[in-house]
C-alpha cells in the first residue's frame, strides 16, 4: 500500500468510537454526577464539610458504580461472543458445504455475483473458516473483541477524572459562593470535553460542546431546586 493509501486511511475515525465512547462517557458521567450532587447539598444549606463528604463519596460510588456495570455488561458481551464462537465451530465441523453456501449467500447480498461469491467465499475458508464466519456472518471482530476488565478501569478511572473537577472547585472556593463556581467550573470541563469528543470523532465541535452542557446545565439545575425545597423543609 503507498503511502497516499495509508494517509486515507488514517483521516478515518471509525477505530477510535471504542474508546471514545467509554472515556466521553465516563469524563461526563464524573463531572455532572458530582457537579449535580455539591449543588443540591450546598443548596440544602449544609457544611462546606459535608459538602465535601457528599462529593468525595459520590465520587467512590459513582466510579465503582460504572466500573461495576461496565464489566457486567460488556462480559456479558464476552459470553455471547464465546458462545456464538463455540456454536459456529461446531457447524463448521458437521457441515462445511451449507457454511459454504451460507457464505457464499451473504457475499450475493452484498453485491458479488453468485460465480465471484461462492469463489471468494471457497478461498477465505480455505484460509481461515472460522475466522471469515464471524467477521462476515456474526460480526465478531477480534480486534473490537469484548474486554471486561479494560472497560471497567477505563470507565472508572475517566469517572474519577471527571469528578475531581467539580471537588476542585468546591475546595479552592469560598463556601458562599460553592454552586456558582462548581457549575462554572463544571460547564467549562464538560464543554472542553465536548469539543475534544466532536474534534477527535470528526464531528460537528459545536454540536458537541451544546449537547454536554444543556444536558449537564439541565441536571445541576434541578438538583439545586430539588436541595433547595429540602432546605427550606428542614
Amino acid at each position: 500500500m503507498n503511502q497516499k493509501n495509508q494517509d486515507k486511511n488514517k483521516d478515518h475515525r471509525y477505530h477510535r468510537t471504542g474508546w471514545l465512547r467509554a472515556a466521553v462517557l465516563g469524563a461526563n458521567d464524573g463531572i455532572v454526577s458530582t457537579a449535580s450532587l455539591i449543588i443540591g447539598v450546598a443548596a440544602a444549606g449544609t457544611s462546606l464539610e459535608d459538602i465535601l463528604l457528599a462529593g468525595v463519596a459520590g465520587l467512590v460510588a459513582g466510579a465503582m458504580s460504572m466500573a461495576a456495570g461496565e464489566y457486567v455488561s460488556v462480559s456479558s458481551q464476552a459470553d455471547t461472543e464465546k458462545a456464538d464462537i463455540k456454536l459456529e465451530q461446531h457447524h463448521l465441523s458437521e457441515d462445511i458445504e451449507f457454511e459454504l453456501q451460507e457464505l457464499t449467500e451473504i457475499y450475493i447480498h452484498r453485491g458479488l455475483d453468485p460465480s465471484l461469491a461462492r469463489q471468494v467465499a471457497k478461498q477465505l475458508m480455505a484460509h481461515d473458516a472460522l475466522g471469515a464466519h464471524l467477521r462476515d456472518e456474526l460480526g465478531i471482530n477480534e480486534h473490537i473483541s469484548a474486554r471486561p476488565l479494560q472497560a471497567a478501569l477505563a470507565s472508572a478511572g475517566m469517572f474519577t477524572l471527571g469528578a475531581l473537577m467539580p471537588l476542585t472547585a468546591t475546595l479552592i472556593t469560598d463556601t458562599s459562593h460553592i454552586m456558582q463556581a462548581v457549575a462554572l467550573f463544571s460547564l467549562v470541563a464538560l464543554a472542553c470535553l465536548g469539543a475534544l469528543a466532536a474534534f477527535l470523532g470528526g464531528a460537528n465541535i459545536t454540536s458537541g460542546v451544546l449537547r454536554v452542557t444543556f444536558w449537564g446545565m439541565l441536571a445541576m439545575a434541578l438538583t439545586a431546586v430539588v436541595g433547595r425545597l429540602f432546605g427550606v423543609m428542614t
